[in-house]
């Protein structure tokens, strides 16, 4: 097993996949408290009209989804400023406009092969260049959530209340929103865009079954990100699986083991209370 490390393709992709799944969680805790699960999803389905149109432009195709991205996160932004007891809606409507964008611009792209492979991702083909952007990007949310973990803490628990303690909510909220674009405009090529809203939200799923703080909720989807990573590359290099889909099945394999164990601990503990 050890012997794949031999490779320099695959110490790329252990390197890349280690920080995203790190740093993917960190952004997601945020993302699920502020009940915005599908901002994923939305974002990454922008960032394939961005690679469509870079490809089509002759522009890198990375730093067409970066771009759609963010355009992306701007309109969810100011539609849920306009809209803010339907935040919801916000997110259906850019989602709708990605969708429809890319499925246009697909058709014009000169090697769908190329397309197609950021939809599911392709880890173990990224390259030195790719691998210093995703190292940037991926240390930099990490940093990001360390430094403001109290004002994303309080605007995640309640905006009204992050106010009046002092928080400068549009700020946070607007560099957040930022914060998850680049995020899933960077992933969309390692890991895959239709993957990376998944690693976004399926390990704080399996953190929220056994956390009781903000900080546990963090260090366990955090966690949960990373062994799914270190877990699914070395599956997917031994029985020559895709890696991204391969990573996401470990991750719903742990919430279902976790799941699993809840449930059976909670009736255990029932039969012995109606017992005594």
């Amino acid at each position: 097993m050890l012997d794949m490390f031999q490779y320099a393709f695959m110490q790329r992709a252990f390197l890349s996949g280690i920080v995203l799944g790190v740093a993917i969680p960190l952004v997601g805790v945020i993302v699920v408290l502020k009940r915005l699960s599908m901002i994923g999803d939305t974002l990454s389905h922008a960032s394939l009209a961005g690679v469509a149109g870079g490809l089509i432009a002759g522009i890198n195709p990375v730093a067409g989804a970066t771009v759609a991205c963010l355009a992306a996160a701007c309109f969810v932004e100011a539609i849920r400023k306009r809209l803010e007891t339907r935040g919801d809606l916000a997110i259906a409507i850019v989602m709708a406009a990605g969708v429809g964008l890319a499925g246009v611009l697909s058709g014009f792209v000169p090697n769908s092969s190329t397309f197609s492979s950021f939809l599911f991702g392709s880890i173990v083909t990224v390259d030195n260049s790719e691998l210093a952007g995703v190292m940037v990007v991926g240390l930099g949310i990490i940093v990001y959530c360390l430094m403001f973990s109290r004002e994303l803490f309080w605007v995640a628990l309640d905006e009204r209340a992050a106010r009046i303690a002092g928080v400068h909510t549009r700020i946070i909220n607007v560099s957040f929103i930022f914060i998850c674009a680049l995020a899933i405009s960077i992933a969309a090529r390692t890991v895959g865009a239709l993957i990376v809203s998944s690693m976004m939200t399926v390990p704080v799923a399996c953190a929220l079954t056994v956390a009781r703080s903000w900080r546990q909720t963090c260090i366990v989807s955090s966690s949960v990100g990373l062994v799914s990573v270190l877990a699914g590359l070395t599956t997917s290099y031994l029985w020559g699986l895709k890696p991204g889909g391969t990573i996401v099945l470990t991750q719903v394999a742990i919430l279902i083991v976790l799941v699993v164990e809840r449930g059976f601990k909670r009736n255990v503990s029932n039969r012995i209370s109606c017992h005594t």
